[in-house]
């Protein structure tokens, strides 16, 4: 009889065992936080570290060929302190409005791509404003002044970020030092008046070159010296401590940029400024970037 309990017990043990039913004595496990998945291409961020979501999956159109991937260049880490004050804001404990401007020529004057990328941060984050400064026809020299820079400065941003080279590079007597010289003389007056800000700069999408002979149509031709300007953009980022983001290299290059846009019909019929649904798809882009950026900072 004795033996015909133990029995009894022990195939009772093994059933509960295999049924994974709770024993009275045992506290519950705590669950594992299991991210969902989420769209192909889509990082799933864990929460207890402050991810966002996910990051958006951005569709470009049919036309867009050989691309890269959309992640900014900051090697140093230049962008840290700027990514720390969206994660305190993420996590509530930081009541602060964090700041954008985005400083730049034609492209940004329009509004449509820094206003998209900057509204597409606050739907993330909440408690932040993006403002864009832009000119028409500005190289980086324009914004050279005491009082536009004083300008800038009464914005306090967090980050700022500087998107020229397409006037630098429509000069057809470009010349990459004196490039160079601008980009420098800009970025030690924002550093005078703002130190410990952090900067990012953007390479230009691309742009054509118009020609006329005599009574013949207007034709279009590639600017050569734009894949000039944006190399002299990257190196001088690299070497002065900024970050970058290439959307010319990431959406083709010297080979397939311009023709990804116009194949698209993005580009407008002077072949140097965007449709609206192409300063979007700009504004997508770079919220993207900011995005995958700011994830890889908070989780490692």
């Amino acid at each position: 009889m004795k033996k015909s309990r133990i029995w009894r017990f022990c195939l009772l043990f093994l059933f509960l065992g295999l049924t994974g039913a709770p024993l009275g004595a045992q506290d519950k496990v705590p669950e594992t936080l299991c991210p969902q998945l989420a769209a192909a291409d889509c990082d799933t961020l864990l929460t207890c570290r402050q991810r966002t979501d996910t990051v958006p999956l951005v569709t470009l159109p049919p036309a867009f060929r050989e691309v890269r991937e959309n992640c900014l260049t900051d090697s140093i880490g230049v962008l840290n302190a700027f990514w720390e004050k969206l994660r305190l804001l993420r996590l509530g404990a930081s009541a602060d409005t964090v700041r954008i401007v985005h400083v730049g020529d034609s492209h940004i004057r329009g509004h449509i791509f820094p206003r998209t990328a900057g509204e597409l941060m606050q739907r993330v984050f909440g408690a932040l404003t993006s403002t864009d400064v832009g000119i028409n026809g500005a190289f980086c020299v324009t914004f050279t002044r005491p009082d536009r820079v004083e300008e800038i400065a009464a914005l306090h941003p967090d980050l700022l970020i500087l998107s020229f080279g397409t006037n630098e590079s429509h000069n057809r007597r470009y010349n990459a030092l004196l490039h160079r010289r601008q980009m420098d003389d800009l970025v030690r007056m924002l550093r005078d008046r703002m130190p410990g800000v952090p900067m990012l700069m953007t390479t230009p999408p691309g742009s054509y070159e118009s020609f006329r002979q005599r009574r013949r149509k207007r034709t279009y031709k590639l600017n050569p010296r734009t894949a000039v300007a944006v190399q002299e953009i990257l190196r001088y980022a690299d070497e002065n401590g900024l970050a970058v983001w290439d959307m010319y290299g990431i959406l083709g290059g010297m080979r397939r940029a311009c023709l990804n846009w116009q194949e698209a019909g993005l580009m407008r019929p002077d072949h140097v400024h965007y449709m609206p649904e192409g300063y979007r798809l700009q504004g997508e882009l770079l919220f993207q970037a900011l995005l995958k950026a700011y994830n890889d900072y908070v989780e490692y």
